[in-house]
């Protein structure tokens, strides 16, 4: 039986004082990908800032436990090295350091000159390495930056919030094809190292990417689990509301 690489359970977590998510329960095996659905403001990004460890989110009850180990009180960092990578909706600009160094950084000094470079051809990002950060990127460059530092920092679970938003469909092809090779979809199951959780509200990404289990977020509390596609297919069909219906 495959190991559990996230096991979240009861999670509450307040942000500013106001509780944001309420006793959320979810289990993921090493290799799986999960797909979270939710209208804005559900709670998706609560709960991956959470998992990743942001101080901003205070859990009040529940834990959450990664490979074994309850990282409910570790630091960012910690999380970090331990192996969790997250790529963001709305990434930063960081002005004064170049993707190349960004891409070495993650990288940890594991690889030559030559994987920066291999990695950037993958993400068609080669004429972008000696620019600054996600300065002057197009949606998509944003999107094909984070994923190319995620590929080159090899994460073991990897938070991936909204990777269609602000991406025209050229950019989303390419990268579902940087997520289905950062999430070894080219391997059975068994044999993967990392697990992936991708948060959408469109569901587009599943036109690309393959998930094993889909949820529903609403108003904080994860209300639906099942077949990712056949969740979709409710959505796109009777919207949210339908899902509603399922909260007792």
């Amino acid at each position: 039986m495959s190991e559990v690489a996230l096991r979240i359970e009861q999670l509450t977590v307040e942000v500013e004082g106001k509780e944001i998510l309420h006793n959320i329960n979810l289990e993921m095996k090493r290799g799986e990908t999960h797909v979270l659905f939710g209208p804005n403001g559900s709670g998706k990004t609560t709960l991956v800032m959470t998992i990743m460890g942001f101080p901003k989110y205070r859990v009040t009850k529940g834990k959450i436990v990664f490979k074994g180990q309850d990282i409910t009180e570790l630091s960012l960092d910690e999380r970090a090295r331990l192996g969790i990578g997250m790529s963001f909706q709305r990434p930063p600009v960081v002005r004064g350091v170049k993707m190349r160094d960004m891409v070495a950084a993650c990288l940890r000094g594991r690889e030559s000159e030559g994987r920066i470079n291999q990695l950037a051809e993958k993400a068609n990002l080669v004429d972008f390495l000696d620019r600054e950060m996600n300065y002057g990127f197009s949606g998509g460059e944003i999107k094909r930056s984070e994923l190319m530092q995620l590929m080159a920092q090899k994460p073991t679970l990897t938070l991936i919030d909204e990777p269609e938003s602000g991406v025209d469909l050229v950019n989303i092809a390419l990268i579902g094809e940087l997520l289905n090779s950062l999430l070894e979809k080219d391997c059975p199951i068994p044999e993967r190292k990392c697990t992936g959780l991708i948060i959408t509200h469109t569901g587009h990404i599943l036109d690309y990417v393959s998930a094993r289990t889909g949820y529903v977020m609403l108003d904080g509390r994860i209300v639906c689990e099942g077949d990712p596609h056949e969740i979709l297919k409710t959505i796109k069909a009777k919207g949210y509301v339908e899902c509603a219906k399922c909260v007792k």
